[in-house]
């Protein structure tokens, strides 16, 4: 609209959204139906007209970080806030397949945590007069949780080199997020499991590392997503749906 554009629309789950001085939003632009990227920012400490974020509350993981319900109704920004490098949702891909990496080393890092803290646990927990690290199942369970933690880290190392080299790609991303989100959670249930009605307790840390997990399989693209487009790599053919978007 002239020099400017104006912005509609609604998003939630947006970290810290509701106090950041700067955010990028990514819109469709109704001219080209190409996603684009603004800059939306405070101006003396307050939000532009239109730009209405609110904080969810309630939520069991990732307590550490507020999350926001953004609504947008109008919004201007001048031609000067939009993002030379977002004019495409090849763009916004070549975000996600970075933040994928570090949500991949995030899921990582919860099932170190776990496995640690379960391997303590099993070693200090007697029952029938003995560590409970002493019985078979308890130690085929641990041995899983190395081996999927030991996998997990391979992984992550190995996007990381493909990242500094810049001889990584949408699939592999993808399919590095998605392999750690299943195990990191399939490791923090083994764990909460191991430790019986204890590892409910926050005081153990591993109910925290399970909720927080449930979050990080959830965001920069589920699991479900990320095989979707590791599919569409290995065939050929989208399986996404084939609805025009509106």
């Amino acid at each position: 609209d002239g020099d400017s554009w104006v912005l509609n629309g609604h998003k939630r789950w947006i970290g810290n959204g509701h106090a950041a001085d700067v955010t990028v939003v990514y819109a469709r632009d109704e001219a080209d139906g190409e996603v684009k990227a603004f800059v939306v920012e405070k101006i003396d400490g307050e939000y532009p007209a239109g730009y209405n974020p609110v904080v969810i509350e309630g939520k069991v993981g990732k307590r550490s970080i507020l999350q926001a319900d953004i609504t947008i109704d109008n919004v201007r920004v001048s031609n000067d806030n939009q993002l030379e490098f977002g004019q495409s949702f090849k763009d916004v891909n070549r975000v996600l397949q970075a933040t994928r990496g570090g949500a991949s080393w995030e899921a990582l890092g919860h099932a170190m945590a776990a496995f640690e803290h379960a391997s303590r646990y099993a070693l200090n927990r007697e029952q029938f007069g003995a560590p409970i690290a002493n019985y078979q199942l308890v130690q085929e369970k641990l041995a899983t949780m190395l081996a999927d933690v030991t996998t997990m880290q391979l992984m992550c190392m190995r996007l990381a080199e493909l990242q500094t080299r810049g001889e990584d790609n949408q699939a592999i991303a993808s399919m590095v997020k998605m392999v750690t989100s299943r195990k990191a959670l399939a490791v923090c249930r083994e764990a909460r499991d191991m430790m019986g009605g204890n590892g409910l307790l926050l005081e153990n840390h591993v109910a925290r590392h399970l909720t927080d997990m449930e979050v990080i399989s959830t965001y920069e693209g589920t699991d479900s997503m990320q095989a979707l487009i590791v599919g569409r790599a290995i065939t050929g053919t989208s399986a996404f749906t084939t609805k025009r978007r509106s």
